[in-house]
């Protein structure tokens, strides 16, 4: 982590544009992209995409504190950047106490588990909605990676044979999986693994447009409208990612199986009490609709 609360670079063209930036986003907790990142750009496993803005003042970037990881980021303010919310002035304090306190120490446990409290209060309080639903199924996809294949970044690596490799991110707008692969031809094995793991979403495959590009397949589950659809989606992406391990590595699919059966699997979400709309539906069928049909 780089303890540094200095701000090294912003763009030049927005940094002293009046207007654009009237109201400080000191205090400020932020939903950011990569495409806000101004130095080292794509986020690690640890990161959530939510973050607490430690200065705001210039109106060309802000530096900010993923909640997290605890990494102090500078991002884009050039761009359309989301406040979900605000923090008091102690909370703030705090935080830069522990932003000080992990740069003499080199220790940075205490910051990390104190911002990631934060950040789920925050979204706590927020409440389940389109501006919090990103956020929310990054968190739930981030306890599938480190299920399944913990290491810095969050995706999935899957082994499908000689030679044959996918990795498989989520699009958290669109809640939908994105599997990359190095296929310049379609895969007509993985593609029959995709519809039986995941019989009720859509796939789809996006063919080559240029010889530096490669067959990606992306499968589109239901963009969920709830709190309770958000851990269901995450739940069936669970499912067809564990089907498709025992297709492809049945022995991994052993290990991974035995390390929860130990230690449980994660599931961050669970533990929340996110706000949302308690009405209960169901879905209709014609089958659920013939039945109680008066002849």
């Amino acid at each position: 982590m780089d303890p540094t609360t200095h701000i090294q670079a912003r763009p030049e063209a927005m940094g002293d544009v009046p207007g654009i930036c009237e109201l400080p986003l000191t205090r400020a907790v932020v939903q950011y992209r990569e495409l806000h990142e101004m130095d080292a750009p794509g986020g690690r496993i640890e990161d959530i995409g939510l973050a607490l803005v430690v200065e705001g003042r210039h109106a060309g970037s802000a530096e900010v504190i993923d909640l997290g990881s605890g990494r102090i980021k500078v991002l884009d303010l050039s761009t359309e950047l989301v406040v979900l919310d605000w923090v008091y002035e102690p909370t703030l304090a705090h935080v830069s106490e522990l932003i000080t306190e992990t740069a003499k120490t080199q220790q940075d446990e205490p910051l990390r588990s104190y911002v990631y409290k934060l950040g789920l209060r925050v979204l706590e309080r927020v409440g389940f909605g389109p501006l919090t639903r990103p956020t929310l199924l990054r968190i739930g996809y981030r306890d599938i990676c480190r299920d399944f294949d913990l290491h810095e970044g969050t995706s999935i690596r899957f082994v499908l044979g000689p030679g044959r490799l996918t990795r498989v991110y989520l699009d958290y707008d669109a809640c939908a999986l994105s599997f990359k692969t190095v296929f310049t031809e379609p895969d007509i094995p993985l593609e029959h693994a995709l519809l039986d793991a995941f019989g009720s979403a859509e796939v789809r495959r996006f063919d080559m447009i240029s010889e530096a590009d490669s067959i990606e397949y992306q499968v589109r589950m239901v963009l969920p409208t709830t709190f309770a659809e958000t851990r269901s989606s995450l739940g069936a992406m669970r499912r067809g990612l564990a089907a498709l391990m025992l297709r492809f590595e049945p022995q991994r699919y052993e290990s991974v199986g035995h390390l929860m059966d130990t230690f449980g699997q994660r599931e961050t979400l669970a533990s929340l009490r996110v706000r949302g709309s308690q009405a209960q539906s169901v879905a209709i069928s014609h089958s659920l609709s013939s039945a109680h049909t008066v002849h």
